[in-house]
């Protein structure tokens, strides 16, 4: 237990308190039950039979029963993913102008409307219009709810906050599981809009608590707000706004910033180009996120009851509720080590172990074929819990935590968008796509691929690729604050070599003087932009009253000279007279 406590020790030299900004932040963090509450219920929903009675377009199944055709479930099920998408774009621009804050209320009212419209369809149209707008909020939610808890957050329990969000989005499946686990069987139209609209009940007291909290002391020094700025980190860290550590805190954030403006713009042309390595933040960003979803969980999350009630699986929708049990507690150990062990290790071994499950799963299909289906259906259902683990503990959450901080203030909010809405691209196209790889009783204008558990051959490759891209790519953010990992980019050359790095430079002597005390010194771009530094004077040397006063008098006398060389006079006695008096003091150490 001793390790997996260290993740959650408060370090002895942190003033104040942290307990504000952690409630602040488990609070926001349930922006994620919207999210996952809505891939939940659509899960059960999509498998209902009071469903599929009342949206049937004339499609009959394999049992001869009224659904869905698969064109249609996966218009239904893409299109929250195609709105999150847009929603994800649009959450830059409305976080930078509104703030962090007004902008997740906006989200959630936009998010109130799409739930509406699902509650009221009575036909396909309807629902995916619904779903749609639903999405876009549920998009800007994705990108402002880390980006606040980063911001906010001490950089001790930092990840750890920011993971909270990803277990928000598992307590919200879960949730979702167990409404359809009540409702399923009914008869009437209650059985799915039950589910649907329930989840207005949090959205709206999310909205309401939002209102007073305070916005990020970060987003308020961008807008060039530095006495909101300490009020805000006054509130987080329980400290008065004239203590010095918040004073020193406040001034670190307001140097690191315009530091990073001295280097370029906040356009988004900075975030490929810009330094440091804007460029390399940003594909690492969107890869994690695109190889979050390639490891096959949403696969999982959206049609796991359909994809085990084909594999001859009992019960579906209690297998279903398993595995959001196991996805919930699950994501409470990575809680704990994504600070010990850092981001990189998580990550890995969590890519690791999913593999592994993954193409056992698939070698065991393709090995038994269409004999013992009851061995197939064990396996299946033991290694996708077990994977499901892994990537709770692992690649759920830890992949929101490094993609909220590797990003510099002036475009942090740009960059997230841009890295989130590849997750819901990827997102869309699973969602879109995995009813033709699971059905085989398609009408005929229809082209479709019965995979079964085939497909986890595909998602196990993803998982050995995202391996090899953790170690190259993904640089560990953890024990520091977010602006010595701009310090970390311009000194570090490799990401295997990130676990070593410590600190060492000061924004405030940065902005200032061009370099800091580390003895590191600046690169040619920022020896153009920055004014060149004073010398500083010898070490532990003072200057003797008498070689200040010889000083005083060789300057006077030197004026004096110039003034008679204008007019035709000479007279350098008795500037050559001092000249060699306080040469012949040189270096000597006259203070007492």
């Amino acid at each position: 237990m001793a390790i997996f406590a260290m993740g959650w020790q408060k370090p002895d030299n942190v003033a104040g308190s942290s307990a504000p900004a952690i409630m602040v932040g488990l609070f926001v963090a349930t922006g994620g039950l919207l999210f996952g509450y809505d891939t939940g219920a659509i899960n059960g929903i999509l498998a209902m039979k009071s469903f599929k009675d009342h949206f049937s377009t004339g499609y009959i199944d394999g049992n001869g029963q009224p659904g869905i055709y698969p064109k249609e479930s996966a218009l239904i099920v893409a299109m929250l993913s195609a709105g999150t998408a847009i929603g994800a774009l649009l959450a830059a621009p409305l976080g930078d102008h509104f703030g962090r804050r007004r902008s997740l209320i906006g989200a959630i009212g936009i998010f109130v409307i799409g739930a509406i419209l699902q509650v009221c369809a009575h036909n396909i149209d309807l629902l995916v219009a619904g779903r749609t707008v639903a999405g876009v909020g549920v998009g800007i939610t994705s990108v402002l709810v880390p980006l606040y808890q980063s911001e906010m957050a001490p950089k001790w329990i930092r990840g750890t906050l920011v993971c909270t969000y990803q277990l928000s989005i598992t307590m919200g499946l879960l949730a979702a599981a167990v409404v359809n686990i009540f409702t399923y069987k009914l008869k009437s139209a209650a059985a799915y809009r039950v589910p649907i609209g329930l989840q207005l009940t949090w959205a709206c007291v999310l909205a309401l608590g939002l209102t007073v909290l305070p916005e990020t002391p970060r987003y308020l020094i961008k807008r060039g707000d530095k006495n909101a700025a300490a009020l805000s980190l006054s509130r987080l860290r329980r400290l008065d706004i004239t203590h010095p550590a918040l004073v020193e805190e406040l001034a670190e954030i307001e140097a690191n910033h315009q530091y990073e403006m001295a280097l370029g713009p906040d356009s988004y042309k900075e975030i490929l180009f810009g330094e440091p390595h804007l460029g390399r933040r940003t594909f690492t960003g969107c890869c994690l996120q695109m190889l979050q979803q390639l490891t096959g969980v949403n696969f999982i999350m959206y049609y796991g009851t359909t994809f085990f009630n084909n594999a001859g699986v009992g019960n579906p929708f209690k297998i279903t509720l398993i595995m959001q049990v196991i996805n919930t507690a699950s994501t409470i150990p990575g809680l704990f080590v994504v600070e010990s062990w850092g981001r990189r290790r998580l990550l890995m071994v969590g890519a690791i172990g999913m593999a592994i499950c993954q193409l056992l799963i698939a070698a065991f299909a393709t090995a038994s074929g269409s004999n013992n289906l009851s061995a197939q259906n064990k396996v299946l259902i033991t290694f996708v819990a077990i994977y499901i683990f892994f990537f709770a503990a692992s690649w759920g959450p830890v992949v929101w935590v490094v993609t909220s901080e590797i990003y510099p203030l002036k475009v942090r909010a740009k960059s997230m968008s841009i890295s989130t809405a590849s997750n819901w691209f990827l997102n869309f196209g699973i969602a879109y796509g995995t009813p033709y790889m699971q059905t085989n009783s398609a009408t005929s204008d229809e082209s479709s691929i019965d995979l079964g558990s085939k497909v986890f051959f595909v998602w196990g490759a993803f998982c050995i690729v995202a391996v090899g891209f953790v170690w190259c790519m993904v640089y560990e953010t953890s024990k520091i604050s977010l602006e010595q990992i701009d310090e970390m980019y311009e000194r570090v050359d490799h990401a295997w070599h990130s676990r070593r790095f410590e600190p060492s430079w000061s924004f405030q002597e940065m902005r200032d003087f061009g370099f800091s005390d580390s003895g590191i010194p600046p690169t040619q771009q920022q020896q153009q932009q920055q004014p060149p530094p004073p010398p500083p004077p010898p070490p532990q040397q003072q200057q003797h009253p008498l070689q200040v006063e010889l000083q005083q008098s060789q300057s006077r006398t030197s004026n004096a000279s110039t003034s008679q060389t204008d007019t035709g006079g000479s007279n350098n006695t008795g500037a050559s007279q001092d000249d060699k008096l306080v040469a012949s003091l040189g270096n000597i150490d006259l203070s007492y």
